[in-house]
């Protein structure tokens, strides 16, 4: 990632049972680029992410409560994977909140993995071309999502991804998207 992200702040929206290389890759990614980027979370001062389902991964300090976070602080917000964290957060109220709110302000939305179940939850998969771990296609068609097999999808604000393997397609429609 070679554009320089300087001045631009992303939200990464995550709790307990976060796919921590969804988590690490575009962050780190992002912040060599020169963004600030903050982990924004239900789960109090600490996280424990998950390497795939079943292995306890590492933990990462929660920068803002989510019940704190104002969505207008940022230019972009992350939704990394992991089963735990996306079904955990997906009946959040506080995360159906602030991610609506980006819906609504029209800003860039990024989605991996499982993620993209909260879109489904909160009523904006509908008409929109998107992709997600292929567990949680039933889901989204369901919701009216237009579901493809591919690395990356840009619709609009919205950018989604399959799974860890897609990562560099989606660092890059990340820094695209804020650059």
């Amino acid at each position: 990632m070679s554009t320089d992200l300087t001045g631009k702040k992303v939200a990464f929206v995550l709790t307990n049972g976060v796919e921590q290389v969804e988590l690490t890759s575009p962050r780190g990614a992002l912040d060599k680029a020169g963004a600030t980027t903050h982990v924004i979370s239900p789960a109090g001062d600490t996280l424990t992410a998950m390497q795939s389902d079943w292995e306890h991964g590492d933990s990462f300090n929660v920068d803002v409560a989510l019940d704190k976070a104002d969505p207008g602080d940022y230019d972009l917000l992350v939704l990394p994977g992991g089963t735990l964290n996306a079904d955990s957060l997906r009946i959040d109220e506080d995360a159906q909140r602030f991610v609506k709110a980006f819906f609504e302000a029209d800003k860039p939305v990024a989605a991996i993995c499982h993620a993209p179940w909260m879109l489904a939850q909160i009523g904006v998969a509908k008409g929109r071309r998107l992709t997600s771990y292929s567990s949680t296609k039933v889901d989204l068609v369901n919701a009216g999502a237009d579901w493809v097999d591919e690395s990356v999808v840009v619709d609009g604000n919205l950018i989604t991804s399959r799974n860890p393997g897609d990562l560099d397609d989606f660092n890059a429609a990340i820094a695209k998207a804020l650059s």
